[in-house]
């Protein structure tokens, strides 16, 4: 599968420490993220993260198109509820949306998340490609 791995920046700690508990999960999984967190999460973890050259803002536009051909599985993104930028619309939240893709905005649901794509809840996603 295909996890993108997003954090706004006062919570990018929090996602290069949920990738460490998760490492043996994450693994197993295609990991995607813009450049600066990617390389933070390889750093901690060892995690083959591809990076995209951009930062959080601009590296929605690129990963929204992904999502809208279901080349993306599944996003992990912890958010900041504190930043204002969340009343405007999120290209990458509608195409999610568009093509039933679980998006995971908290700790509580990315844990969810990365335990059932583990179970093998999320495996008709591979038929979409």
């Amino acid at each position: 599968m295909k996890i993108v791995l997003l954090a706004d920046h006062r919570k990018n700690e929090l996602l290069v420490n949920f990738c460490i508990a998760f490492m043996r999960i994450l693994e197993k999984h295609e990991l995607v993220s813009v450049s600066n967190t990617a390389r933070l999460v390889k750093s901690a973890s060892n995690l083959e993260v591809l990076g995209l050259s951009a930062d959080n803002s601009a590296g929605l536009e690129p990963l929204a198109s992904r999502a809208m051909f279901n080349e993306i599985d599944a996003v992990i993104y912890l958010r900041d509820p504190m930043l204002d930028e969340y009343d405007f619309p999120n290209p990458l939240t509608r195409a999610c949306d568009i093509n039933s893709i679980p998006y995971a905005t908290n700790l509580a649901t990315a844990e969810i998340l990365v335990l059932a794509i583990d179970r093998g809840d999320l495996d008709w996603r591979k038929l979409l490609r």
